[in-house]
């Protein structure tokens, strides 16, 4: 059916829809599907606004006593994904562990998402091994390691899934290093999969259906530190709590070189992140918060990220040409 002009959608509805369909009567349920393939106003996304995350309630911030010591096991933010939906009927449920050495946090994955699979490239999606290495203690680094067009994965989810970061790859040359959540080529949890069949984040959502709504650890850099919600303690009794926002602006247009359309402002923003999307907790130590806008997981690592191993350790490949 072709879209009719807005004016016209309006009549049918007020005559309800006898003169535009071949009925007498109105079929409900088929008005709301109409309806919702043919919408009235444009949807193109704009050139000049960043895209936000959808819509979702706070995130709850942790209480102090829930929150991982430094160099302790942080085995328990770890959810258990066994009750989950899966990605859908015939795919592998999700299979997470984490387990510490002296040194090192060690979490291995299936790389399977526990909820339903929406596909937003032409990748399947299959079973993929991911094992990471990262350490217990990490410490801030002497100087940040830039993520700048870097490919391949940058840290992993609680729920075993691998971050990679707030760009695609140099293919195809249109959108080469562009924003994925800009171009709308993400699902709702802010993941889709890639060329080796890899499901994968750029963006991370603390919403109930990516089973992120209660996390306030969300995940992991390679450097070893935190990714928590974008709701933070202020104290360490955490009797105050603020919503911490990225300090990137966007300045250009993101549909291609995504770094050279961001540019970092800190002046006049409240609870504003630093320059990798990070800050220091009321513990003393170095986190990163998870945030609607760009560069959604950390901008750069605050510490040295550590080599990794398999596909934890291969590059990000080029997505093939439409």
């Amino acid at each position: 059916m072709k879209r009719l002009p807005i004016a016209a959608s309006l009549l049918c509805l007020a005559a309800l829809l006898t003169a535009c369909f071949d009925s007498s009567s109105v079929d409900t349920t088929a008005l709301a599907r109409w309806l919702s393939q043919h919408p009235t106003t444009p949807t193109t996304p704009s050139t000049t606004t960043a895209p936000t995350a959808p819509t979702t309630t706070q995130p709850a911030a942790p209480l102090s006593t829930q929150l991982p010591a430094w160099g302790e096991c942080p085995t328990a933010v770890f959810p258990n994904l066994s009750t989950t939906a899966g990605a859908g009927a015939g795919y592998a449920m999700p299979a997470v562990s984490a387990n510490c050495t002296a040194t090192e946090v060690i979490v291995a994955s299936n790389g399977m998402p526990s909820y339903t699979f929406v596909p937003r490239t032409p990748n399947p999606l299959a079973v993929t091994t991911w094992s990471w290495h990262v350490p217990l203690r990490p410490v801030v680094a002497a100087a940040t390691t830039s993520i700048v067009d870097r490919g391949g994965t940058l840290g992993f989810t609680v729920t075993g899934l691998p971050i990679y970061g707030p760009t695609e790859g140099p293919t195809p040359v249109a959108e080469a290093y562009g924003d994925p959540v800009y171009n709308g080529i993400l699902d709702t949890c802010g993941g889709h999969t890639g060329p080796q069949s890899e499901y994968h984040y750029h963006a991370l959502h603390s919403v109930a259906a990516c089973n992120l709504n209660t996390s306030y650890i969300l995940g992991y850099a390679l450097d070893g530190f935190p990714i928590y919600n974008s709701v933070g303690c202020i104290d360490l009794a955490c009797s105050t709590t603020a919503v911490f926002t990225s300090g990137y602006d966007m300045t250009g247009n993101p549909h291609s070189h995504s770094w050279l359309a961001y540019t970092y402002n800190a002046a006049g923003k409240t609870n504003v992140l630093d320059q990798c999307n990070g800050r220091i907790g009321p513990d003393g130590t170095y986190r990163y918060h998870a945030t609607s806008v760009f560069p959604y997981t950390f901008g750069c690592f605050k510490g040295l990220p550590t080599a990794q191993s398999g596909n934890a350790g291969a590059p990000m490949p080029p997505m093939p040409a439409p």
